[in-house]
């Protein structure tokens, strides 16, 4: 992406209703994209996509499946699961940067875009990090505390969020919030930069 050229955002989406609505939203500020199959959608996408929002569940390649070759591509764009299906643990092996459950608001998806745009600007830890943190937030919207306290995968997703934090705060001397803690790690991304 060039410094005059609008972020590029590709839809994989099977329906084409969806689809369109996706694009009415975005068009105005983005450069949309859209493939109504997995198979289209990895055709379309190369290094200039920015984000990709992505159904879960589509006919032939599931999103699951498109997830992984974008993944295999290491092409650095951010990944929004956008879909119906109830995210369950099997979310934590999966590579996706947020996780939108269907119906969604113009918004929303607005929201979640600036935001993976922004995040693509954070070195690798810092991206992984909140990758984790999406993840966390997605299964405590959705499980109940006593499924969340079952179970083992959360338990160690919760370690390795903590974990990762400390690392970074003492990395960066401590920070007292998440406003403090991003705006530190933009400034040495600024600084190494000159």
């Amino acid at each position: 992406m060039s410094e005059s050229d609008p972020p590029v955002v590709l839809i994989v989406e099977d329906e084409p209703d969806v689809a369109e609505t996706y694009k009415l939203w975005l068009q105005g500020d983005y450069e949309v994209r859209m493939g109504q199959n997995g198979d289209e959608g990895l055709e379309l996408l190369d290094e200039t996509v920015d984000v990709v929002l992505l159904d879960r569940m589509m006919p032939g390649l599931s999103g699951d499946e498109v997830l992984r070759e974008i993944r295999e591509r290491d092409l650095g764009c951010r990944v929004a699961m956008v879909t119906a299906v109830e995210p369950d643990f099997d979310i934590l092996e999966m590579g996706f940067d947020a996780y939108l459950s269907k119906p969604i608001r113009s918004e929303q998806l607005h929201d979640t875009v600036t935001n993976l745009l922004e995040r693509s600007e954070y070195d690798s830890l810092l991206q992984e990090y909140y990758a984790l943190v999406e993840k966390q937030a997605t299964l405590e919207a959705t499980k109940s505390s006593a499924e969340l306290a079952e179970s083992d995968q959360y338990e160690k997703l919760t370690e390795e969020i903590v974990e990762m934090r400390e690392g970074l705060d003492d990395a960066l001397g401590g920070v007292e919030d998440d406003d403090d803690f991003i705006a530190t790690l933009r400034g040495l991304s600024d600084n190494e930069e000159e």
